[in-house]
């Protein structure tokens, strides 16, 4: 059974930080492509971040040089480090792994930026 879990998703302040956790389950992670997405109430769901089975990245400009993606293979974990965090920052945050036409999805953790 595959499984995408993510955590650390929670209420902080507007310049504060937050690290998203997702970690997996059933599946060979090593070779899957994997993503944060984001969903704002009334917005559809927007690419945040990616990061290749080679260790490439890639970042929306909405938050180039604030979020980081990192993975660890061994621990089949993705991170999201997300620092100076804004109001528009607000959303559900969900994970995503990719391999060729395979695709899954984590339930996905609320992130609330506001003072």
């Amino acid at each position: 059974q595959v499984q995408l879990v993510e955590s650390g998703g929670g209420l902080v302040q507007p310049g504060g930080s937050l690290r998203l956790d997702c970690a997996a389950s059933g599946i060979t992670f090593s070779l899957y492509d994997l993503y944060w997405y984001r969903q704002a109430p009334g917005k559809q769901r927007e690419l945040v971040a990616q990061i290749t089975r080679g260790g490439s990245t890639n970042y929306a400009d909405s938050v180039n040089a604030r979020f980081t993606i990192s993975k660890n293979n061994a621990k089949k974990t993705v991170y999201l480090q997300m620092n100076s965090l804004k109001p528009e920052d607000t959303a559900v945050y969900y994970c995503n792994a990719m391999f060729g036409e395979v695709n899954y999805w984590g339930q996905g953790t609320q992130v609330t930026v506001s003072s």
